[in-house]
């Protein structure tokens, strides 16, 4: 009997310390996973449409015909900015602002390069971009879509920060009939390659795999379509959701712009699938303004248009979305600019802001979590030629070539409607001096507008606004403010 007590005793302590150790590995165990979930640094994922009105977008509440469920919910799960802008009215120098955080017109990339590319045409490589930011500090980076920013092997995404490249480099692409050949061929990485698929539905394959490839990494993802940009190429399944449009343009945007949601949905299903909402700062806008007369979009109840530094031009639909992190539904008005994404991303992240250089975008995050409601910017600035605008609290001051310069209070005259230079020229004094002070930090254009082009493309500007300001009277009352 004793024997069995001892042996009794003896396994009773045995098994306290077993349930013991199975306690203190499991807590150890959980510590550790929270503290990985705790550690693991956010994505950053960057959606760029090209092309796209200030009212084509459903968030925005301007457009009845507008069918954008997906990137709506950036915007209900997010922030929306209304006064959302981009540092230029065309494609390529919005592109290098946002890679580098700065005035692009800093290091002379003003103006597209054409048709036919300067031989010196890419971003400067003394020039630090987002991707390179982010890899030195252990992300991995990816990029599917239009590039242009230089068509030459050292200027390609891959040598400028960028791990995997899916895209083409030049300004503009048809959507089918994809082959390995030409300047502007589709390339992986370096490589051309065929694609049989919708050009947009491509895009958002490459990125759902980018995102299935890398999930256990942090990662830094820039998609920037080609969508809604000419050509008006889309596949019937698309234009047959818009059976009732009868203008044809419109119609082929309403249904590109519709392929490019379908797009964005798979990607941001594909970070809820992973898990990831929780922890990706996302961020969706446009390059610039929509050319009205060239693809029926509408920048309502903006003035102007592609290639002018009114509104219309500049300012853009502009959300982010960090669940968690950024409340959701909220709609601010205070002014930001695409420059600020690189300054943001990095501080979340825990990357570097250049000390040796100007960067003129600043960290959002407080603003957009509701931590301050100050302006990040009082005073935004544009210059594009011979065309140029400051933007000083709510006031603007712009001028086109020779013309006389005006001026508007944007707080109360969103369309830019009533002039108030005359009636007050000491603001026009005081605004001009400023822009002058700004400009002059600037390089002259290493490409592109000489100021004989640039008239004419004042010239052919105006003439474009005439045909736009038609084509929405036409278009109804319905989209005429808002709300």
């Amino acid at each position: 009997m004793r024997i069995n007590r001892r042996l009794t005793r003896h396994a009773f302590v045995k098994i306290h310390f077993a349930i013991g150790l199975v306690i203190a590995c499991a807590t150890l165990s959980l510590l550790q996973t929270a503290h990985a979930a705790e550690a693991k640094k956010p994505n950053v994922l960057v959606i760029l449409a090209d092309d796209l009105g200030y009212a084509d977008i459903g968030a925005q509440n301007l457009s009845k015909d507008v069918r954008t469920p997906n990137i709506d919910t950036i915007a209900k799960n997010g922030v929306r900015f209304t006064h959302g802008y981009v540092s230029c009215p065309v494609c390529s120098p919005t592109r290098a602002g946002f890679l580098t955080g700065r005035y692009q017109e800093r290091f002379g990339h003003e103006f597209n390069p054409g048709p036919t590319a300067a031989d010196n045409f890419g971003l400067p490589l003394d020039q630090i971009t987002i991707a390179q930011q982010m890899k030195k500090v252990g992300y991995v980076t990816g990029m599917v879509g239009k590039w242009h920013e230089g068509n030459k092997p050292e200027f390609y995404p891959t040598r400028r920060g960028f791990d995997e490249f899916f895209g083409f480099l030049g300004g503009a692409h048809s959507y089918v009939h994809l082959k390995p050949e030409g300047k502007n061929a589709i390339m992986r990485n370096d490589k051309p390659v065929t694609e049989d698929e919708y050009l947009t539905d491509a895009f958002s394959r490459e990125a759902v795999a980018f995102i299935d490839k890398h999930h256990s990494d942090p990662f830094f993802l820039y998609v920037p379509f080609n969508a809604v940009h000419n050509p008006q190429e889309c596949p019937q399944k698309y234009l047959d959701r818009f059976p009732d449009e009868s203008d044809k343009k419109r119609k082929y945007l309403l249904a590109m712009l519709s392929a490019e949601d379908d797009a964005v949905g798979k990607i941001l299903e594909k970070v809820r699938e992973h898990k990831l909402e929780e922890n990706t700062l996302i961020f969706f806008f446009s390059d610039n303004g929509g050319p009205t007369e060239g693809n029926g979009s509408r920048n309502t109840p903006l003035s102007g248009f592609k290639g002018q530094v009114w509104e219309g031009g500049i300012r853009e639909p502009f959300m982010a979305q960090w669940k968690g992190k950024i409340p959701a539904g909220r709609v601010l008005d205070q002014p930001v600019i695409s420059l600020d994404i690189f300054a943001t991303a990095l501080t979340a992240v825990g990357g570097e802001i250049p000390k040796d250089r100007v960067i003129d975008g600043v960290d959002i995050m407080p603003l957009m979590k509701g931590e301050t409601s100050e302006r990040p910017h009082e005073t935004l600035y544009w210059r594009f030629g011979q065309q140029w605008a400051i933007r000083d609290g709510d006031m603007k001051l712009v001028q086109f070539g020779k013309t006389d310069m005006q001026l508007f209070d944007l707080d109360k005259d969103i369309s830019e409607k009533h002039d108030l230079a005359k009636e007050k020229p000491e603001v026009v004094k005081q605004m001009k001096e400023k822009y002058d002070a700004w400009s002059a930090q600037l390089m002259k254009p290493r490409w592109g507008a000489k100021a004989k082009f640039d008239e004419k493309l004042d010239a052919d500007a105006k003439q474009e606004g005439k045909a736009g300001r038609k084509h929405e009277r036409k278009a109804g009352k319905s989209d005429d403010s808002e709300n």
